[in-house]
């Protein structure tokens, strides 16, 4: 048991539906496997599950821990601040790709 801390500017969805409430309602959640810490106040890139940037998002509130099937997650609630516009996406992409999610040729 252990955590894990986030990159400051990566809130990575896993989950279309999770991603599609939080632009469609302006607040949401996203859980994710394992005991994780997401720096709670700070706003973050959002990105698709395809790794696409589509939102400045802050981070509200982050919760870990194990749920009734015994497993360790981590609930991480946050409010949309804006969605990125296309040349925005773009180059937040491009970077997190150089930075964190590896090579990419579009």
């Amino acid at each position: 048991m252990g955590f894990q801390t986030e990159f400051n500017s990566v809130c990575k969805f896993k989950s279309d539906q999770e991603l599609y409430e939080l632009m469609e309602y302006g607040r949401g959640k996203m859980v994710k496997q394992g005991f994780r810490v997401f720096p709670t106040g700070q706003k973050v890139i959002a990105y698709t599950p395809d790794n696409v940037a589509v939102a400045i998002v802050k981070i509200v509130g982050c919760i870990a821990e194990i749920n009734f099937q015994g497993q360790e997650v981590t609930e991480v609630e946050m409010e949309l601040i804006r969605k990125l516009n296309d040349e925005e996406s773009r180059i937040q992409t491009a970077l997190a790709y150089e930075m964190f999610f590896g090579e990419h040729n579009p």
